[in-house]
């Protein structure tokens, strides 16, 4: 029987059988031929010893960060998370670089967004150092004490930062979709680096914009006052993303405008003269600085709603020339100087359905109908205007403290950003989680429809202890996450009265494997061997184990699992059935054979859990003859 192979997902053995689907004359006895690589890409090669290009000290390894394998696992911890069993929502404590490698095989090109607020690297936040021969080992290790800040005396400032950074975002290009994008806000001291080094992880060619955010101002700098920083957008593939990759927000005020012209209609219906008059007087009501008064010129109404007459001249001198008939007065119409835009034949249709405004005589130029309900949406803009007090704000009253967290991404301008980007049941991804303003703005999004999940991934970095967190029972970030997700669901469900939201979360944690025989970081080698026979490790259970072939499997954390009996034997089935998970011992050949009835799609067994030998060979058998081919012994 086949083991189960105990590593995340293999990038370099993928990449490799990419190009050998493109390119399989450059293979020989399994390995690359370089010169014949080069010499079939042709004057494509970069052959000059000076070229374009971001580098650094460190780069050769952290590009072999992305590439290493992960032999860890991600805990369940049940009692830390909210509707365990019902939720599809993703939290997990850890160092995300590692949590980045677990997670590819089950979330491989199933994201659809990506937003992360990392490190600054301001001199005074944290910038994780990453340990190439065990992560998890070095990720104990610095959780276990005061994380230091990357100091801008340091010599390698930009490096640390460059270093932490590129691995991480070369992973996470493999969770986007093909129509997916991420968002990377950053400040001054970094937007130099980050910029270049997004091109080269997504390409140039998929630049989307640089959103600036304006917020508050730094008062303390010594020229100019900062008030604003930076969101970069790019696209895995920009041109697999949805309307020609073309996105729509609504425009400010446009609710209003429909709530005011309701009461019109109301009390003068189908009096369009009159509902034209009191809208006018509802614009000229409003203060210079309301949203609604940008759309004044929509102040006219037929049959079919609100318009505003707009140009029908040509684009140009000597387009289309005809009389135009006024059809109250009969005479005909003054003309624009640059004659019509429409063909006359089209202009009598339009005029025909009633598409064409005429002034209250022959001396107006007839104009025409532009409809509100057509113009709804705008593109959104390069600059977001949002006091960045406010945010703080809102994580003070959720915590009834003043300085819980400093520094929160505003969770409103987030969900316009997810709203802009996402479809109703698409997968967000943020794996600098912070204090969780992300799962905060995808909550208020769903509120109003829709079915987005959450994958979070946020460091424990401590708290200070003199901070006001610490103080109040927060030891560090991931406390105050989860606190912050728990106390916005259920203001969010108490202000709408929505209590059909998952509004939950599944916790999960960072550790080495469960199994000896997968774990990297034994000090026992010959006594992890000679201990085989019972492969999970003293202090872990089942459901550990479980949770773990789940990931090795790629297999969505999210999946359902019920416990099943099979003859006294317990059984877990993950996904209604599609895999059957055994790890208890004494396993006959009845139990085998009526796992296999069930048919599932994959069989996992303990390998010390059968009977004897004689059971383990026959299981094969018998799994075969009841058509379940994928079937792995840990």
């Amino acid at each position: 029987m086949q083991v189960l192979d105990g590593k995340s997902k293999d990038l370099v053995a993928e990449n490799v059988q990419e190009l050998k689907k493109i390119f399989p004359e450059i293979f020989t006895e399994g390995k690359i031929d370089i010169e014949k690589l080069l010499l079939v890409l042709g004057e494509n090669i970069e052959k000059s010893q000076e070229r374009y290009e971001l580098t650094w000290n460190g780069k050769t390894q952290a590009i072999k960060l992305a590439q290493k394998q992960s032999t860890g696992t991600l805990r369940p911890a049940k009692e830390e998370s909210k509707n365990w069993d019902t939720t599809k929502n993703l939290y997990i404590e850890g160092d995300n670089l590692e949590v980045l490698r677990l997670l590819q095989k089950a979330y491989h090109k199933k994201v659809k967004m990506i937003y992360i607020d990392p490190p600054y690297n301001t001199g005074n936040d944290f910038v994780y150092k990453d340990d190439f021969r065990d992560n998890i080992k070095n990720y104990k290790e610095v959780t276990g004490q005061a994380m230091r800040s990357n100091a801008e005396t340091s010599g390698r400032y930009h490096t640390d930062w460059l270093n932490m950074m590129y691995p991480r975002l070369k992973l996470a290009k493999n969770f986007l979709r093909d129509d997916g994008v991420i968002f990377v806000s950053i400040d001054e001291h970094e937007i130099a680096n980050l910029r270049p080094l997004l091109s080269e992880i997504f390409g140039e060619e998929n630049w989307i914009a640089d959103l600036v955010w304006q917020g508050s101002s730094k008062n303390d700098e010594q020229f100019f006052a900062i008030c604003h920083e930076y969101i970069l957008v790019y696209a895995k593939n920009r041109d697999s993303l949805g309307m020609n990759g073309k996105w729509e927000e609504p425009k400010e005020g446009i609710s209003d405008i429909y709530e005011a012209f309701e009461q019109i209609k109301i009390r003068y219906p189908n009096d369009y003269e009159k509902q034209t008059l009191e809208l006018k007087a509802w614009y000229s009501s409003l203060s210079n600085d309301h949203p609604a008064k940008e759309h004044s010129h929509y102040s006219w109404v037929d049959h079919r709603g609100i318009y505003f007459p707009d140009n029908l001249s040509g684009p140009r001198f000597g387009q289309y020339r005809y009389d135009v008939i006024h059809p109250k007065t009969g005479r005909v119409c003054k003309e624009p100087s640059r004659g019509w835009v429409y063909p006359e034949k089209i202009m009598k249709e339009k005029i025909a359905e009633e598409l064409v405004h005429f002034g209250v005589d022959e001396t107006t130029v007839p104009c025409r109908k532009t409809y509100l309900k057509d113009h709804e949406t705008m593109r959104p803009r390069t600059v977001i205007y949002k006091d960045g007090r406010a945010a703080s704000g809102v994580v003070s009253n959720l915590f009834g403290a003043p300085k819980i967290f400093p520094n929160p991404k505003d969770h409103e301008v987030l969900s316009k950003l997810i709203e802009m980007a996402t479809g109703d049941d698409d997968i967000i991804m943020d794996f600098f989680a912070g204090s969780c303003s992300t799962a905060h703005a995808i909550f208020q999004l769903n509120s109003n429809g829709g079915n987005r999940k959450m994958i979070l991934v946020q460091l424990p970095e401590p708290t200070s202890e003199d901070s006001e967190a610490y103080q109040a029972g927060y030891s560090n970030i991931c406390e105050i996450g989860k606190e912050r997700i728990r106390r916005a669901g259920e203001k969010i469900v108490s202000d709408t009265g929505k209590t059909d939201l998952d509004i939950g979360f599944k916790v999960f944690k960072l550790d080495s494997s469960n199994l000896k025989a997968w774990d990297s970081e034994t000090d026992d080698i010959i006594g992890d061997i000679l201990d085989l026979a019972n492969p999970i490790k003293e202090d872990r259970s089942q459901e550990d184990v479980l949770y773990e072939i789940m990931l090795k499997y790629g297999i969505d954390l999210t999946m359902p699992i019920d416990e099943i009996q099979i003859k006294g034997i317990k059984v877990a089935s993950v996904g209604l059935g599609y895999m059957l998970v055994c790890l208890e011992n004494n396993l006959t050949l009845d139990v085998i054979e009526e796992i296999a009835k069930m048919k599932p799609s994959r069989a996992v067994f303990s390998d010390s859990g059968f009977q004897d030998d004689n059971v383990k060979t026959n299981a094969i058998q018998i799994l075969k003859k009841y058509g379940v081919e994928d079937f792995r012994a840990i």
